[in-house]
């Protein structure tokens, strides 16, 4: 019974849907017929299914519930609930420590440039403060993000090019075009806990492939591709979310192989890519924008309030992209934003920025790694840049109970499963590299760490 409910409360069964016959739902459920036909006689009296003479049970046609996304999944413990860890970090106040959140201190960002910017566009025409933008967005931004994706070795041309809102909102874009409730998506395990939250938005089967420090594990990938034939697969190629690590060459041919041979389509998001020393290998270099997309956005780099995304793909994708846009939003990118960030890029302050960035994240990474390792929490591996440590909690401690700790005393962390779809994370935690200079946090994790370990 609850399954059922689960179902059509997070909408794989709509009104009028056929529930699965008796027999069958009986095997896949692993109990006998009988117990099928009281669930369902059950669920009939409670007005949720009806039955048709002859043909089998269907879902009652009366209001369906609101889309409740905690309850499309099993529940589990508010530490281990992606949305529970994106609305700690982002509702915190400013004394509350953030060592498990996946942006940069404000002191880290550019906020002279900005503020330049900012000014700059004060002295502009009014109608960029009160008009919507273009359905691509701005034609300056276009521009710079052409040439950038050119160094990426991503030939695009300007029509396989549009602005949104974020990069989420460049994801859920894609989503929408490509989905259908119930399609089959493959994500890392682990991955970026959003992904699994928008996906679970969008009603979708989410399957995971086990990550490798060289890219998803291709083998699994291949089995998962021919038994599942998952619409999508949605990752990150350079400095993998939630573990820092970088795809390899071989692996990526592999990928895309696979892919080609599935008919599957990658939705590639490069939103950590500035932060590598030197750049590892693109899907959508070496597919050529055929069956990936890319996407990507500046929250990362310049701020999380001048908020702009991007989606590089197919030239007749892209146009069907501007028709969902406009059809959600009346837009997508802010004018204001786009020129903003355009200005800052164009100025040549933004290169500097990264350089000096990725060197003090250097640093940053290397101390945090040593402290880590003097309370007996061990680095998956050691990131060629970025922010993140994916770490082994010692003694196998449970990464929740550490988390549940960590926040009696107002310190937010992100511990294992929470990006895990398989669940199989949890003594790992993910750390923020750059939100751990305050020495508070060091005590607190350490008393984390006993608590844990008595619970």
């Amino acid at each position: 019974m609850s399954a059922i409910r689960a179902k059509v409360a997070g909408r794989t069964l709509n009104t009028g849907d056929r529930l699965p016959s008796i027999r069958s739902l009986a095997a896949t459920m692993g109990v006998s017929p009988s117990t099928i036909v009281e669930a369902y006689d059950r669920l009939a009296a409670e007005g949720l299914i009806r039955a048709r003479r002859g043909s089998g049970f269907y879902v009652s046609p009366t209001v369906m519930p609101p889309l409740a996304l905690a309850e499309v999944e099993p529940r589990r413990d508010r530490e281990v609930d992606p949305f529970w860890v994106s609305r700690q970090s982002l509702d915190a106040d400013t004394t509350a420590l953030k060592p498990g959140c996946g942006w940069l201190p404000p002191e880290w960002m550019p906020e002279a440039a900005l503020r330049r910017a900012i000014r700059a566009l004060a002295r502009t025409h009014a109608t960029l403060f009160a008009d919507y933008g273009g359905t691509r967005g701005s034609p300056a931004l276009r521009r710079l993000l052409l040439t950038r994706l050119a160094e990426d070795a991503i030939e695009v041309s300007v029509d396989q090019l549009m602005l949104t809102g974020s990069g989420t909102q460049s994801a859920d874009l894609v989503c929408r075009f490509l989905l259908r409730p119930g399609d089959t998506v493959l994500v890392d395990d682990p991955c970026y806990f959003n992904f699994r939250a928008l996906l679970r938005a969008h009603q979708a089967k989410i399957v995971g492939v086990p990550y490798t420090p060289s890219g998803p594990d291709v083998a699994s990938f291949e089995q998962v591709l021919a038994s599942e034939r998952p619409r999508l697969y949605i990752t990150n190629s350079a400095l993998h979310n939630p573990t820092g690590a970088t795809l390899s060459l071989p692996t990526a041919h592999r990928l895309l192989s696979a892919a080609a041979a599935h008919d599957l389509t990658i939705v590639e998001d490069d939103i950590f890519g500035d932060f590598e020393p030197e750049r590892s290998p693109r899907l959508a270099a070496l597919d050529g924008l055929a069956r990936v997309i890319r996407i990507g956005s500046f929250s990362k780099t310049l701020s999380a309030s001048v908020r702009c995304g991007y989606i590089a793909a197919r030239a007749d994708w892209i146009e069907h992209l501007v028709d969902l846009q406009v059809a959600t939003s009346f837009g997508g990118s802010s004018p204001v934003a786009t020129e903003i960030i355009a200005k800052v890029l164009a100025g040549g302050s933004y290169r500097k920025h990264m350089d000096e960035l990725r060197q003090r994240l250097m640093r940053a990474r290397r101390d945090v790694a040593r402290k880590l390792q003097a309370l007996g929490i061990e680095p998956w591996l050691t990131p060629r840049g970025g922010f993140f440590l994916w770490c082994r909690l010692p003694g196998g401690q449970d990464a929740t109970a550490v988390a549940r700790a960590a926040l009696e005393e107002d310190v937010v962390l992100a511990p294992g499963n929470v990006f895990s779809v398989s669940q199989t994370a949890s003594n790992f935690m993910r750390f923020n590299v750059a939100q751990m200079g305050d020495p508070r946090m060091w005590d607190v994790l350490r008393r984390a760490l006993k608590a844990g370990t008595e619970r």
